[in-house]
């Protein structure tokens, strides 16, 4: 059996689990690991647990964060916002079609990730070798989604209120213009999409939570069906029959009453053909004089 905590390294981003040997790291405490990165500091979300088994080989947790890593950590924001702007400068003179949206740095400086959108494919070598160059460290560059990179910058959605993204959605689901339609929203993509350009996260979910709650009801219904069923059967059983079922259920109609009916049907059409001889008398009467 493996102990393993939850680690979480940016606001509303994903947890990943990773071992622990012997340390004490409570809910809340910061640690380095070892990511697929390098060395990074992050915050443990979920409490110590045993695992009998994982699916794949586990990080581990190499210390709780001292004074000096969160320290170095500070430069390294300091760092990161350097590289951007150096990187920025490369993108313009080598007139490349991508937008940088953010640089990250590892606790030893080892690597550094640089986040970019763009429409198609882009040849970043002769880039790579001026960052390379500069920095005299790995290099790496990573394409994003316009809903990454609105969930990395943030920004205040038509609600007024900072982006479901960045405040709680640690993942982002499959949206469809379906979900706007099951809420009688105006299907106006203007008026539906967010800061992305993507159709808004809060229908998503609005539409999953609002189907619990139908589902939820739906099931309370059932149940009081069921037992209003049950108590009418039981009084079947006994013999007793409800005064307003008893005055309220209709009788089958007679078969006299049915013959009534057509008979008086008959007479009906009848004499609308006798109308209709008479007027066509009249007007051949008139015609002849």
């Amino acid at each position: 059996m493996a102990t393993v905590v939850g680690v979480r390294f940016k606001n509303c981003g994903k947890i990943y689990n990773f071992e622990i040997d012997g340390l004490e790291a409570a809910k809340g405490d910061r640690v380095v690991v070892e990511s697929e990165f390098g060395l990074s500091i992050g915050s443990v979300i979920l409490a110590p647990s045993q695992v009998d088994q994982p699916e794949r080989e586990l990080k581990k947790v190499l210390r709780i964060a001292t004074e000096d890593d969160l320290r170095q950590k500070c430069e390294n924001e300091d760092f990161e916002r350097q590289a951007r702007s150096f990187c920025l400068e490369r993108i313009m003179a080598r007139g490349l079609p991508m937008k940088l949206v953010c640089s990250e740095v590892t606790l030893d400086r080892k690597r550094i990730v640089f986040y970019f959108t763009a429409d198609g494919r882009i040849d970043f070598r002769e880039l790579v070798k001026d960052l390379a160059a500069k920095f005299k460290t790995r290099i790496e560059m990573r394409q994003i989604g316009v809903r990454d990179k609105a969930k990395m910058v943030g920004g205040l959605g038509l609600c007024g209120k900072e982006l479901c993204c960045r405040m709680f959605l640690t993942s982002f689901e499959p949206i469809s213009i379906k979900m706007a339609k099951q809420q009688e929203l105006v299907l106006n993509t203007g008026k539906l999409s967010g800061i992305c350009g993507r159709l808004m996260c809060c229908l998503g979910f609005e539409y999953n939570e609002g189907g619990r709650d139908q589902t939820s009801r739906t099931d309370e219904s059932d149940v009081q069906i069921t037992a209003a069923e049950e108590t009418i059967a039981a009084q079947a059983a006994e013999g007793w029959v409800a005064p307003e079922a008893a005055c309220c259920t209709p009788e089958p109609p007679s078969v006299a009453t049915s013959q009534t009916e057509t008979q008086g049907e008959q007479k009906k059409a009848e004499g609308f053909r006798k109308h209709k001889r008479r007027r066509r008398y009249r007007k051949k009467a008139k015609k002849d004089e």
